[in-house]
């Protein structure tokens, strides 16, 4: 073989991994591009139904004037204090019947909802998954920051206090949260709809009346938007 042929090939080989570095970085910076853009398309939520029907996740975020007062639990997690006595009452009556829970996490402020966000994210890249799978994967377990029902104080994390309970506390309050005004919020059999995962813990304060309806009709709190409006 030639040097001019030699060098012919060296040059067709670095031209070729030219271009496939090349359409991998426009595809990483189109993704990224697209996924910004994403968020653009994203809009406030709704006060239409009132506030306890605000409607939040991936396609409605928190508004920027949205205000809370919060009272601070026991543990030291805080919840909206229109929430409280109905949480309280509620609490007090699971002790009454053997069943012992815990606020796990209440309020978050955007700030922290970013950190518990980009935590996830980095726990699977950590475990080999690809930006976009693991962006992906995130999105299924945590909102985005600005899309959390944890932002508006309405909504509680509850776990059992594992020294004196343990699953039977997720089967009760699937059971009775209704009763208190408390919905599941992410049911299993409606992930497609809400694009969260099955979070047996995590429950929205919507008031009694609705939380009952919602019940009794098997809907998740998108639905029932729908329905209502």
């Amino acid at each position: 073989m030639s040097k001019k042929t030699g060098k012919k090939r060296e040059k067709s080989r670095f031209r070729i991994l030219l271009a496939v570095f090349l359409a991998v970085f426009v595809m990483t910076v189109a993704g990224d591009m697209l996924h910004k853009n994403e968020s653009l398309f994203i809009k406030e939520a709704s006060m239409e139904n009132g506030r306890l029907l605000m409607l939040i996740n991936s396609e409605n975020k928190v508004p920027e004037d949205y205000e809370t007062e919060l009272i601070t639990l026991s543990n030291g997690e805080r919840v909206d204090s229109e929430i409280y006595p109905d949480l309280q009452k509620m609490f007090d009556d699971m002790r009454a019947e053997g069943y012992y829970p815990e606020v796990r996490s209440g309020y978050r402020s955007e700030e922290n909802q970013e950190e518990i966000f980009e935590s996830k994210y980095a726990s699977f890249r950590e475990q080999g998954y690809s930006k976009k799978e693991a962006r992906k994967l995130t999105e299924k377990w945590v909102a985005e920051p600005g899309t959390s029902e944890h932002e508006t104080g309405l909504a509680v994390d509850i776990n059992p206090d594992r020294d004196k309970s343990g699953d039977e506390v997720y089967r009760w309050l699937s059971e009775n949260a209704h009763k208190y005004g408390f919905i599941k919020r992410y049911p299993e059999d409606k992930t497609d709809i809400t694009g969260i995962g099955n979070e047996p813990w995590h429950y929205r304060y919507v008031g009694e009346r609705a939380a009952r309806e919602i019940k009794e009709k098997g809907m998740c709190l998108e639905e029932y938007i729908d329905f209502i409006s």
